[in-house]
């Protein structure tokens, strides 16, 4: 049996959904604008749909919508016509996914779509097609060559579907002034989710567990408070209860090297007296980044009167899982 060569066959896969996309992009036009207009413009939702391989695209279309400041959700055009149009309401936008733009199913719906006057955006490579020419907005994705050898299978015309869907998403998330926050909140379960929604005041330690002592402190005693919490540290304040100083598991081997007496010297003799601190409200990412550029692995947290109000090591950090 003699050798196939695989890697030549995938390489021109990709060379034809290139072409494929780059017969997309002139249809990015004013049709575009005004079906992006149309979607802003609804009070609904977006409900897409589309059979077969386009439907599963429509599907990860809806999903991106959804994500990205869009509320979209998919309706399977089979069901539709056996109870599921009761999902769609007027104030609706559908997008309706065909290449050959003659899908039976999605034609047989068309009447009672515009009969509720829910506006239709149609995405077909066809625009002389029946559901383009239905559709308030068509929005054509030109003639491209499929990769499949045989010219059957879905490949460059699903690619170009999926990348007109997510052109779309973008432009919407840009017009709307989604941000990362807001992106955020709609995958709080990711790690994305945590680096983007947990702030220093969720994770800091907090009340009796903050290393604390004051500025007449021994260095004997400061040891057993931060034994005590457990943190590496102890932050050092004035009598205004004002931040004045740390005091780390690294100063106590740099204070041995100096030969003092722990059992008779202040801390304010050894501590040092430029902490880095951070504030609660602050990114819990963000709180990575600043430890990582000053290269400590624990913080205090002060409020605006620096008052210690919490604390924070790299620990804390890797258990939440942000770094």
């Amino acid at each position: 049996m003699s050798a196939f060569d695989f890697i030549a066959a995938g390489q021109q896969v990709i060379v034809t959904e290139q072409a494929a996309l780059d017969t997309l992009k002139p249809y990015i036009n004013e049709a575009f604008q005004q079906a992006c207009t149309l979607i802003l413009a609804a009070k609904g939702r977006v409900v897409v749909m589309g059979m077969g391989k386009s439907g599963h695209i429509g599907n990860k279309i809806a999903a991106t919508l959804a994500s990205t400041g869009t509320p979209a959700f998919f309706v399977h055009p089979a069901e539709a016509s056996h109870g599921d149009l009761g999902m769609i309401t007027a104030q609706d936008v559908v997008i309706a996914i065909s290449n050959s733009g003659e899908a039976h199913e999605i034609l047989t719906i068309l009447p009672v779509i515009k009969r509720m006057h829910v506006k239709l955006i149609s995405i077909t490579a066809n625009g002389n097609s029946s559901l383009a020419q239905f559709a308030d907005v068509s929005l054509e994705l030109g003639k491209s060559e499929e990769a499949c050898p045989l010219g059957l299978a879905p490949t460059s015309s699903t690619t170009a579907t999926l990348v007109l869907g997510d052109a779309l998403a973008v432009a919407l998330l840009a017009s709307r002034g989604f941000t990362a926050e807001d992106f955020a909140l709609s995958h709080p379960g990711g790690s994305l989710g945590r680096k983007l929604l947990l702030r220093v005041s969720d994770l800091m330690h907090k009340d009796d567990g903050v290393p604390v002592v004051n500025e007449n402190t021994l260095i004997r005693d400061a040891l057993l408070e931060i034994t005590r919490k457990g943190l590496g540290m102890t932050a050092v304040v004035n009598a205004e209860g004002q931040l004045i100083g740390i005091y780390t598991d690294g100063d106590l081997r740099r204070t041995l090297d100096l030969e003092i007496d722990i059992r008779t010297t202040t801390i304010t003799s050894v501590m040092n007296k430029t902490p880095k601190t951070i504030r609660p409200q602050l990114l819990a990412a963000e709180a990575v980044a600043l430890m990582e550029e000053k290269k400590v692995n624990g913080v205090i947290v002060v409020d605006e009167q620096r008052r210690p109000v919490g604390a924070l090591n790299m620990h804390d950090l890797l258990k939440a899982g942000v770094v």
